[in-house]
């Protein structure tokens, strides 16, 4: 099994270029993110395997799915090298006994408003992350219901996340890590380079404030 996950997790997602995926990097993100969904920030797999290629052993690399069947999600993970799994959807026990073949993280992404939010078995996941009710669209939503819920794995939060809200999502939920794309784009598919140092430095001292309040072991 793959060793655990880094604290002050902070993910940059949709990344498809080269140059974005190492301003991503220097800026220093816990991980990138490459979509394999239907998306504005979708990369095609030739890409994906350069970014892949070109940050191997500087940060996470974390491939995501949305509502992929099987065959889809295997067949991207042997063309591309990867780090982490996120995913969208049905995670099957067939599944998930390839992801541990890979010795690959394995994230469980849920929508706070959805029946998953409240059934999901998390046991078998290093990480969940919660998004709202249209994960990837970058809307910012309510975060009551995760007093609602208690989970063992460390929890990413995402949705309508900037550099300027940032801080203030990781106090009021107290979260072991946060999640960003749109937020911190010149357009769709295209990062700005400032928008994402300022995330990245913003991120990473509230997630460390939160740390020290409450302790690294909670």
């Amino acid at each position: 099994m793959a060793s655990a996950l880094p604290g002050e997790f902070v993910k940059v997602c949709g990344v498809t270029t080269v140059e974005d995926a190492r301003v991503v990097v220097e800026a220093g993100a816990s991980a990138l993110g490459l979509i394999f969904a239907e998306s504005p920030r979708r990369v095609a797999v030739a890409r994906a395997r350069e970014i892949a290629a070109a940050t191997d052993g500087t940060i996470l690399r974390c491939a995501v799915f949305w509502h992929d069947d099987d065959a889809y999600v295997i067949e991207h993970l042997d063309a591309v090298d990867v780090d982490v799994v996120q995913l969208h959807g049905a995670l099957s026990a067939e599944l998930l006994g390839y992801l541990r073949g890979r010795d690959v993280h394995v994230v469980k992404a849920l929508s706070i408003e959805g029946p998953e939010f409240d059934d999901f078995d998390d046991a078998h996941v290093e990480a969940v992350l919660l998004d709202g009710t249209s994960p990837g669209s970058g809307v910012r939503h309510e975060w009551g219901r995760l007093k609602e819920r208690h989970f063992a794995v460390p929890v990413v939060a995402a949705g309508g996340l900037t550099p300027a809200n940032v801080s203030e999502v990781v106090r009021a939920t107290g979260v072991w890590g946060v999640d960003c794309a749109s937020g911190v784009e010149a357009s769709p598919g295209v990062k700005d380079p400032e928008l994402v140092r300022r995330f990245v430095a913003n991120a990473v001292t509230a997630l460390r404030v939160e740390r020290d309040v409450i302790g690294p072991d909670t």
